[in-house]
């Protein structure tokens, strides 16, 4: 009988994570060159041998979105086409997952394209993190485990926040407060919702009420994105005003578009609070945005997944 073999390879999306997942793992990460060309092009050339390994693939498809969604599916073809038993396509940040339905005419729906590119280039399987909306798994006819990273915030907020007597959480909008209740659940607090409404072009941002008894309390925001900061200090001004504390903000994946970063610094939040799915050097570098690490949190997936055991019943948030 072969033995199988686990072996990890990773892109140039997040390094930092795939070292810290590869240490947690105890397991070297595949020699391999994945690198542009003069025009642009991506060219990857792995220089150890995988056929017969399940091999996962490290790679969140942050900005760049484009150049790291293909080398996502050039690695995924490349160890299809190297013999690889199986490859599973390791990516916390699921680029375009904002594009999930048609709200007007004539638009596409790029997470589902996304989803069969990814198939297409040869996944057995993909591993991510909070999509933005939980029917994206319904895009794929492979499995796919999407992990919530509600348990890790609620184990970081009652270690900073101490007294969840005068917490309230507060979803941003509608479309957050299915995530917002289970985090509220978890640390035994009250929920609020803010009603939010977009103009046609998604550009301008108008909260016009406040959905729950917030006063005197200290808010926590929970959402899975921070992209411009619009959102969170628009939700973060309305709050104060109608007579929170205090308000901070807990987002799974950091993108920090443009000048997001200084927007934060600059707004009343007390802190913002992200996941390691992306890293941005000037978010690092920010007294305001703090940083905790799921690299743990997806080794123990991994190795499920690859000794075919339970996810479900390897975390409590099932």
């Amino acid at each position: 009988m072969i033995n199988r073999h686990l072996k990890l390879i990773a892109g140039n999306a997040n390094p930092q994570l795939a070292e810290e997942i590869s240490s947690e793992l105890a397991t070297e990460i595949c020699d391999a060159r994945v690198e542009q060309f003069g025009d642009g092009e991506i060219r990857v050339h792995i220089h150890e041998t995988v056929r017969g390994a399940d091999v996962f693939v490290l790679q969140p498809t942050c900005p760049p979105v484009n150049d790291n969604l293909m080398e996502l599916l050039i690695l995924i073809d490349a160890l299809r086409r190297a013999s690889a038993r199986k490859v599973i396509a390791v990516m916390p940040y699921y680029g375009y997952a904002r594009q999930d339905r048609k709200h007007t005419g004539r638009v596409p729906i790029s997470a589902r394209l996304v989803a069969n590119m990814i198939e297409t280039a040869g996944a057995d399987r993909v591993l991510t993190m909070d999509l933005h909306v939980g029917q994206i798994q319904g895009f794929f006819n492979i499995p796919v485990d999407n992990l919530r990273a509600d348990f890790i915030f609620a184990e970081y907020i009652r270690s900073v926040v101490g007294s969840m007597d005068d917490v309230v959480i507060v979803a941003p909008d509608t479309g957050s407060t299915g995530r917002a209740r289970l985090l509220a659940e978890r640390l035994d607090t009250p929920l609020a919702v803010l009603e939010k409404r977009r103009s046609q072009d998604s550009l301008d941002i108008k909260v016009f009420n406040v959905i729950g008894d917030v006063a005197g309390k200290r808010a926590v925001l929970v959402d899975d994105i921070v992209a411009s900061g619009d959102t969170l200090v628009k939700a973060a001004e309305i709050l104060l005003e109608t007579g929170v504390t205090e308000v901070s903000a807990y987002c799974t994946h950091g993108v920090f578009c443009g000048d997001a970063v200084s927007i934060l610094e600059a707004s009343p939040l007390k802190r913002v609070v992200v996941t390691n799915t992306i890293t941005n050097q000037c978010a690092l570098q920010s007294a305001k945005i703090n940083y905790v690490s799921v690299g743990g949190h997806l080794a123990k997936t991994i190795r499920q997944v690859f000794e075919d055991r339970s996810v479900s019943l390897l975390f409590p948030h099932y």
